[in-house]
Formats: C-alpha cells, sequence, structure tokens
C-alpha cells in the first residue's frame, strides 16, 4: 500500500527543471538572437525580395509580384553561369595555392630559428591592407604604361610590356596572384598557431620513434591539426564568394566578364542595373552554392564510420 501511494505521488507530480539546466541555454541565448537577427533574417529577406519586381526608390509594396520568375530567368541566363564558373575557377587556384603555401610556410617558420618572427610579421603585412587600397595597388602594379611589373619584366628578361588588365587571361591571373598576395598570411596565422599549440610530448615521442621531418609532418603534425586545416579552408571558401573590392577595383569584372565573380555581378544586377528582385535571386544562388560546397568539404573531412559492430 504504501510503494502504491509513493508511485502514485510520483506520476502525480510534475518534473522539476533544476536552475542549473537552463544555464548553458541562458548563456548561448544572445548569441543565437545575435545569429538570428543577423544572418538568417537578411538570408530570409534575399529569398523574399526575390519573388518582387523591385527597384531602388519604389516602395516595397508597390512593386509588382513576380512569383519564381526571377529564378527561371535566372536559370536561363548564360551571363550568371558564366560568371559561376569564373568564381569555381578563381576559388579552386587561389584556395589550392593559398592552402599550400600557407602550410608550408607554417611548417617552415613554425621553430624558433633566428629571424623566424621578423619574416611572420613580413608575411602578415597584406591582411593590414584594406581590400580598397590592395586593389588600387596592384591596379597600377600591374598597369601596362607605368606598373613596376611590366618595367621590371622588361630590364630583368626583357619582355615586352602586357596588357595584365586588358587581355582576359591576363586579367585573371592577376587578380588571382593579388587574392593570393593578401589572403596567404591568413592561412599562415592559423597553421602556426594550431601547430604551436601541438603538445611537445607527442613530438617528443615521434622523435623517439625514429620519425624524420616529414613522417613527423604527414603522419603526427597534419592530422593533428586536421581540424584547423578544415576550418581555415571552409572560411577562405566563404571569403573567396564574397569577393568583392579587389576585382571591382582592379578590373570591373573585365575585360568581358573573364574577372567578374558572382558577388560582383549581383552587385552589377542591384546597383548598375537596379534589378534588386532579380539581384535577390542570384543572391539566393550564392546561398546554396556555398552551403553545398561547405557540406562536401565537411563530409569528406568527417567521413561515415564503418559499422565494424555488425
Amino acid at each position: 500500500m504504501t510503494a502504491t501511494t509513493a508511485g502514485e505521488t510520483t506520476l502525480g507530480k510534475k518534473p522539476r527543471i533544476e536552475p542549473g539546466l537552463l544555464s548553458p541555454y541562458m548563456f548561448i541565448t544572445p548569441a543565437v538572437l545575435i545569429m538570428v537577427g543577423g544572418l538568417l533574417y537578411p538570408v530570409v529577406m534575399a529569398f523574399y525580395l526575390s519573388f518582387y519586381d523591385w527597384e531602388i526608390g519604389r516602395e516595397l509594396q508597390d512593386a509588382p509580384f513576380v512569383s519564381f520568375d526571377h529564378f527561371v530567368r535566372m536559370i536561363n541566363d548564360p551571363q550568371v553561369w558564366e560568371v559561376l564558373w569564373v568564381t569555381l575557377r578563381f576559388g579552386f587556384w587561389v584556395i589550392t595555392i593559398e592552402m599550400t603555401l600557407g602550410i608550408a610556410l607554417a611548417l617552415l617558420l613554425e621553430k624558433p630559428i633566428r629571424g623566424a618572427s621578423v619574416f611572420r610579421t613580413i608575411f602578415i603585412l597584406p591582411l593590414m591592407v584594406s581590400p580598397v587600397v590592395v586593389g588600387l595597388i596592384w591596379r597600377y602594379l600591374f598597369d601596362a604604361r607605368i606598373g613596376w611589373i611590366n618595367y621590371y619584366l622588361g630590364a630583368w628578361f626583357g619582355i615586352e610590356p602586357l596588357v595584365w588588365l586588358g587581355d582576359p587571361q591576363l586579367a585573371f591571373f592577376a587578380i588571382v596572384f593579388t587574392d593570393i598576395w593578401q589572403w596567404t598570411p591568413f592561412i599562415f596565422i592559423i597553421i602556426i598557431a594550431g601547430l604551436q599549440a601541438l603538445p611537445s610530448e607527442v613530438i617528443e615521442a615521434s622523435d623517439i620513434d625514429g620519425a624524420n621531418w616529414w613522417q613527423q609532418i604527414l603522419l603526427v603534425k597534419l592530422p593533428m591539426i586536421r581540424s584547423i586545416i578544415i576550418i581555415a579552408l571552409l572560411m577562405r571558401l566563404i571569403d573567396v564568394f564574397r569577393g568583392l573590392e579587389v576585382m571591382l577595383i582592379m578590373t570591373g569584372g573585365g575585360p568581358g566578364r573573364s574577372t567578374e565573380l558572382l558577388s560582383l555581378h549581383i552587385y552589377n544586377r542591384a546597383f548598375e542595373t537596379q534589378q534588386l528582385g532579380y539581384a535577390s535571386a542570384i543572391s539566393v544562388l550564392l546561398i546554396v552554392v556555398v552551403f553545398g560546397l561547405s557540406l562536401a568539404i565537411l563530409n569528406m573531412a568527417n567521413p561515415m564510420k564503418t559499422r565494424s559492430d555488425v
């Protein structure tokens, strides 16, 4: 009888929520609200605006509703797919070279050798320059008439002056080179921070086991900072699709559309041709592409474990 009564009493009570269980949610709530307000709201608004033929100077409530017309137009627009291909090519080359150079420089300068601090300071200088200034600097360096690059190529190698920013292939090479110069230090800083945080006991154990320098790098150091490498790769991927200022200053997307990235194409559609609704539709495409590539990288970085228990 006593057990039954106790059981009924236990079932009848409302579950108590310990105050300590709510503490983590209270701490992350401000960050979640900021993320919703600063990230989710603009994405939702971009998708919402893509259904309207909206222009600057017109009230949104007065803009005609066009349903999925902008998305149909985008699918059939060869310019969109052309600039998307330029963006993917640009992203492939800059990310591949920047990750390779950044990791290599970090591995070379991780040890406290003489002059390492000086080299580290020099390598991070491009990060201190704003993108607009970077575009102006390299625009003048690549100038066909007064640029230093043509001057030294002619003085040292006897090469005739090249129209760097007027030829589609040379202009594409110029923006790739500029991005590598600016953002390789970003990869360098992240990787060298991860390398210097590795436990010295693991490195000493690999020395005792007879591992040489290459074996330590390939079998010990890089696997241990794998997550840091993936984070750096994702951040650069997102930055590539956000790239706008340097290309706008250096080439304006030309000649033709050889250097027009997707973000620059969205800018031109929104502010040059006043097609804000159509630009919003292309922005949705940009979000989908970045999201898909990010998921692909994360899936490759974290492959599914084999079900060994089956």
